[in-house]
């Protein structure tokens, strides 16, 4: 029997865009984000796409937008709101303008990546012993989260406050730039981010693709797992 066909999900006023775990939107200067619920999932190579801590990822993204701007001068999306309305978390910041790091020249990219990693040496400067989102969400990045067992992560605080602040999906795309002036108007999609240990946070920005290891490119994934499985609740 073949499997059943996606059902044609509606596209409000304003939505933009589709994808199998988020609805888009853009309505003047706002961009608005939201999780599927599961009654919007959909099928993928044949098989339903059942998003991992979909809900849970779009919170942690607003309460890292508001921390990273009441803590540095980093660029990021002015937060507007952050909510939850029956079975989906909305997420709602200015729309900033400009183009995706990865769509400029490879001079222009090495300029704009210097000033990437002085934001980056800002807020690995943010230091804590605790896990995870200013609310306590640990979400690793998706590098390591596609392997988990989707229950929620429980870690010990650390020893010391060792881990620092990581954006956790650092690739090109998500460094808006200015393409005249080639400067950073925002970094944006913190789903991931959160309190990891530094090697966390991989420089996948130095080159085009996701935040995941492409053939020929060392896998960190084990070993950022077991920093994990190390830090598990008894």
């Amino acid at each position: 029997m073949a499997p059943p066909k996606n059902h044609e999900l509606k596209r409000e006023k304003d939505c933009f865009a589709v994808t199998p775990e988020r609805k888009y939107y853009r309505s003047g200067d706002t961009f608005i984000k939201r999780n599927l619920r599961p009654g919007e999932w959909q099928q993928h190579n044949g098989y339903m796409h059942v998003p991992i801590f979909n809900f849970e990822r779009i919170l942690n993204e607003g309460a890292c937008l508001q921390f990273v701007a009441e803590h540095t001068n980093v660029p990021v999306p002015k937060l507007l709101a952050c909510f939850e309305d029956d079975g989906a978390a909305y997420l709602v910041t200015e729309y900033v303008e400009g183009v995706g790091m990865d769509e400029l020249s490879a001079e222009d990219q090495r300029t704009v990546a210097a000033e990437l990693e002085q934001h980056l040496a800002t807020l690995q400067a943010l230091t804590s012993d605790t896990w995870g989102g200013p609310d306590g969400l640990v979400l690793p990045p998706y590098r390591v989260m596609r392997h988990c067992d989707r229950r929620p992560y429980r870690l010990r605080p650390r020893e010391t406050a060792d881990l620092v602040f990581c954006h956790n999906d650092l690739q090109a795309a998500n460094v808006i730039v200015n393409p005249s002036t080639l400067k950073i108007n925002a970094i944006i999609d913190w789903e991931y981010a959160g309190f990891y240990p530094p090697e966390f946070e991989k420089p996948f920005y130095q080159r085009p693709g996701p935040s995941v290891a492409l053939d020929g490119e060392e896998n960190d994934e084990a070993a950022l797992q077991a920093l994990l499985d190390a830090a598990k609740e008894d």
